[in-house]
């Protein structure tokens, strides 16, 4: 069995890499590609930009591992297997909350934690009708991106000093309760 990396893979350690040294939004993609060993070319024929590889490395490495855990109701597992991956690359995502530049990484993972959610949302409801027209999948998957995207930030911002399983407990426990509770129980 082939374990060596493929493209897709050598560019974002590449890119992972060079955000230990310099701001994402100052990375090129010839820097990418130096990095990676390949051509300017080969880059374009994988990705657009480098935000694309941004979503491609959001979708591959911190949602597709969860998809399991969440379509087993498994949601506090999936959280916590999320705030560990994102643990595992804390420079390289500390660096991506801080980006400045036309495209923010808020823009990137809402997208890709939107798509990701509004997918396992239709496949899980397939056939049924909400019970308010408004709760459309597109609705509700934007509603929990949102939440999960600004959770995953603030943690980041914090310099993720919870524990990732503590950080899923407090998500969930505040995305199941009303604000009434909350006030409440504080």
């Amino acid at each position: 069995m082939n374990n060596k990396p493929g493209i897709d893979e050598a560019l974002a350690a590449s890119f992972k890499e060079l955000a230990d040294k310099r701001p994402l939004e100052k990375i090129t993609i010839k820097e990418i590609t130096d990095c990676a060993g390949v051509i300017r070319p080969t880059f374009y024929n994988h990705f657009q930009d480098k935000y694309e590889l941004m979503e491609w490395i959001i979708n591959t490495e911190l949602l597709l591992p969860m998809r399991p855990l969440i379509e087993a109701g498994m949601i506090k597992e999936g959280m916590t297997l999320l705030f560990t991956n994102i643990g595992k690359d804390r420079v390289y995502y500390g660096k991506a909350v801080k980006m400045d530049g036309p495209i923010s990484f808020h823009q990137i993972a809402m997208k890709a934690v939107q798509q990701f959610l509004e997918q396992i949302l239709g496949e899980m409801t397939s056939g049924k009708s909400p019970r308010h027209a408004w709760l459309s999948t597109e609705v509700v998957s934007t509603y929990y991106a949102q939440s999960m995207v600004f959770a995953a930030e603030e943690w980041i911002k914090g310099n993720m000093d919870l524990d990732p399983a503590e950080m899923a407990e407090a998500y969930l426990y505040i995305m199941s309760r009303s604000f009434t509770d909350i006030i409440n129980q504080m």
